[in-house]
């Protein structure tokens, strides 16, 4: 890779990093909103460095001739890359022109559902009903909550389909705690509705799934459906709270 494809390289990325931070929400694919900033500089940072190398070689000559000479100077040219690194252009370019997709129901599928932290003592669940619940708090009331204040509530949770081996589907949310590498997936298993198709929004209202003992390890992370209704993705889609719409 010439210099001047070096440079080429580090302008795109810094215009993608750019492009995809202040002008759309797509960086919410694969970071955390609180990293915002940071992306911002970054692409600020490359791009001004790609624009400095482009006027430091304008200004020191033909760059061809300065690689003729180090070659005689070396005996072998240093300034070249393996061919392989054409490939870095690839996702500098998707940062423009094509975001790729989101984790959704085939990275979840695959993975396990994330184990729930132990929890020292409840508050007194809202009359309200259906409740809105995240995920994380009905398994955790579920399989926790010695009062049992969760038997025979209605409750109302968000997430996308992600089909089952065999038969069933989930209602899941993935989290992430910094980005998209180290994601981690919650499910709760529905009951007594047709699967959905994988990655649809769901707002999903029912009451806990009577199977093993309430308030207890043993207790499933389930809920017997009683009515679904699709929903746009919300806002905060790769964290486990109530929905956020877009405004």
């Amino acid at each position: 890779m010439k210099r001047a494809a070096q440079v080429t390289l580090l302008i795109l990325t810094g215009l993608g990093l750019l492009h995809t931070a202040l002008f759309t929400d797509l960086y919410l694919r694969y970071v955390k909103e609180g990293l915002r900033p940071l992306l911002i500089v970054s692409g600020a940072l490359l791009l001004l460095l790609g624009l400095a190398h482009a006027m430091l070689d304008r200004g020191s000559g033909d760059a061809e001739e300065h690689d003729h000479d180090r070659e005689h100077g070396h005996g072998h040219d240093h300034s070249t890359a393996p061919r392989i690194a054409w490939l870095l252009f690839l996702p500098a370019l998707s940062l423009l022109f094509y975001a790729p997709p989101a984790l959704g129901a085939y990275t979840a599928s695959h993975a396990g559902s994330e184990a729930v932290k132990k929890q020292k003592g409840f508050a007194a669940l809202p009359a309200t009903s259906p409740l809105p619940m995240t995920l994380t708090d009905f398994t955790t009331r579920v399989q926790q909550d010695k009062e049992l204040a969760i038997k025979g509530r209605s409750v109302e949770m968000t997430g996308f389909a992600t089909p089952v081996r065999g038969g069933g589907w989930d209602l899941t949310r993935i989290i992430f705690t910094c980005c998209a590498a180290d994601a981690q997936t919650v499910k709760v298993h529905m009951y007594g509705t047709p699967a959905p198709s994988a990655n649809t929004w769901l707002a999903v209202t029912g009451t806990w799934h009577t199977q093993g003992t309430l308030g207890t390890r043993t207790a499933a992370a389930a809920l017997d459906v009683h009515a679904t209704r699709p929903i746009a993705q919300p806002v905060n889609a790769f964290t486990d709270d109530l929905p956020l719409t877009p405004s």
